[in-house]
């Protein structure tokens, strides 16, 4: 790689957006931002090292999970101010576990005349499926913290924010309730389990404790 920090242009901030490709596939895996000095990193060590906005701190993809990224070429646009880096991916690109960042589809897209039909594969997972990976996505949240996520948001305020909207949302489900729309009681209820869920997560509860003492309490009951 003939590329050299010095060629890039960097924002006002410092960074430059950095789009992750497989390599191999081309399929894109992430979009990041790298300083001057985690692309000095990236291409002295051979993988990927990005600039945390949240943060504001250098990291080196992998270096908790093991999944990182070896760095096959880096690219520079017409302009000198974005990248693309071709890699040998060792693992899934994102937090939640999936090979890419962008793997979730939008709805209302038209294509070739007819709409896209969206979500039917989330309608057929069970519940129980479904809480284990938006429980996943929200603990991905926790370690990585990524700018501008509202579950980042209620992670930097702090226990007292999320016991805050805990209780709002139990409030907004029983208000739901009590005025008989099926459709409201549905969509209040959801926001009352994401924030179960984020303060599960905030206070070290997981889903497998709570499932046994559900299933502990459905025992005693049997016994009765």
């Amino acid at each position: 790689m003939s590329l050299k920090a010095e060629d890039v242009r960097f924002d006002e901030r410092g960074l430059v957006p950095a789009v992750v490709q497989d390599a191999r596939t081309r399929e894109v895996l992430t979009l990041a931002y790298m300083s001057e000095e985690s692309l000095r990193r990236t291409l002295s060590e051979g993988e990927t090292w990005f600039w945390s906005r949240s943060r504001s701190e250098l990291w080196h993809k992998g270096a908790t999970s093991g999944h990182t990224q070896r760095v096959v070429d880096v690219r520079l646009d017409c302009d000198s101010d974005a990248l693309v880096v071709l890699v040998e991916p060792r693992g899934p690109a994102c937090h939640t576990g999936a090979v890419s960042c962008f793997h979730q589809e939008v709805e209302g897209l038209q294509t070739a005349g007819a709409q896209k039909s969206v979500g039917a594969s989330a309608e057929e997972e069970d519940i129980g499926t479904v809480l284990e990976k938006l429980y996943g996505v929200i603990a991905g949240r926790r370690r990585e913290m990524p700018e501008g996520s509202y579950t980042t948001y209620l992670f930097e305020k702090g226990l007292n924010k999320i016991l805050k909207k805990v209780g709002e949302e139990s409030a907004e489900t029983i208000i739901a309730a009590k005025d008989g729309d099926p459709k409201a009681l549905t969509y209040e209820t959801a926001d009352l389990i994401y924030h179960l869920l984020v303060l599960m997560v905030e206070r070290g509860l997981t889903l497998e404790a709570l499932g046994g003492e559900l299933a502990r309490r459905r025992r005693g009951k049997g016994k009765e």
